[in-house]
């Protein structure tokens, strides 16, 4: 069952991390019912109903025996057992969309519920997720990578345009790849930040986050916009630190 013949799908969320009760909100919020969330620690639970007030907390099997479709938003270490064990119990079933949304798995994670008949799906939202409902704001401007049989390709890509987001077809071969690039974007963010903040900490700073804010922000649209090729690297439309730049106006030694 696709979303553009039914309209409306009774999702389920298995996980209650940053990551399952935000994209069950987006799908909620464009239409869908929300069956039930997997949570087992009390944060998880406080999470879910934060972002999901008034979903019920249900088990892992009783969410895929009720659910049209399946959101699987696990670490990535556990996605297989969890799959390959949900079909030893005979859960999957045939016309179930599952979706799961790690980077670093493609399709082949999923076959044990293709094998059953349901319809796989990986959906991989590059963002770093808060796990609150500002992720639902930060949603709208992000991409999804979609990696889908051909037929259905066209249904990854609705989900994510009904979640707010834009969708990139990501080959399955091209998974592994594709995985690696966002990580070493968000991971060498994070550790070029912190050193940054500790360091101006250490002179005594005081807030050291809000004073490189706006030149992170600044730093990184410009080597955004270098990658992409719509500034080339050389031009002199933006200068680093702030500094003046050559059109700034006269140089002290010739007067102002």
């Amino acid at each position: 069952m696709s979303p553009q013949q039914s309209g409306r799908l009774g999702i389920g969320v298995v996980g209650a991390g940053r990551v399952g009760p935000v994209l069950g909100a987006a799908l909620a919020a464009a239409g869908h019912a929300i069956v039930g969330i997997s949570a087992v620690s009390e944060r998880s639970r406080d999470r879910a109903e934060a972002i999901l007030p008034g979903a019920p907390v249900l088990t892992v099997q009783q969410i895929v025996e009720r659910s049209e479709l399946v959101l699987l938003a696990v670490p990535d270490d556990q996605l297989a057992d969890l799959v390959t064990g949900l079909a030893a119990t005979g859960a999957w079933q045939a016309g179930q969309l599952v979706v799961h949304t790690s980077p670093v798995h493609g399709l082949e994670v999923l076959r044990p519920a293709l094998q059953a008949g349901a319809i796989p799906l990986a959906i991989h939202p590059a963002l770093t997720f808060t796990g609150t409902t500002i992720d639902l704001v930060r949603l709208r401007e992000a991409y999804c990578a979609v990696t889908a049989p051909v037929p259905v390709q066209p249904i990854g890509q609705a989900l994510v345009v009904e979640m707010g987001a834009e969708p990139v077809l990501v080959a399955e071969a091209d998974r592994l790849r594709y995985a690696e690039a966002v990580a070493t974007a968000s991971e060498f963010s994070a550790a070029i930040v912190t050193q940054s903040v500790g360091m101006l900490a250490e002179l005594g700073v005081p807030d050291p986050g809000r004073v490189i804010a706006p030149l992170v922000r600044s730093a990184m649209d410009r080597a955004l916009a270098v990658a992409e090729g719509s500034v080339g690297p050389g031009t002199i439309d933006t200068v680093p630190f702030g500094r003046p730049s050559a059109d700034d106006g006269p140089s002290p030694r010739h007067g102002a």
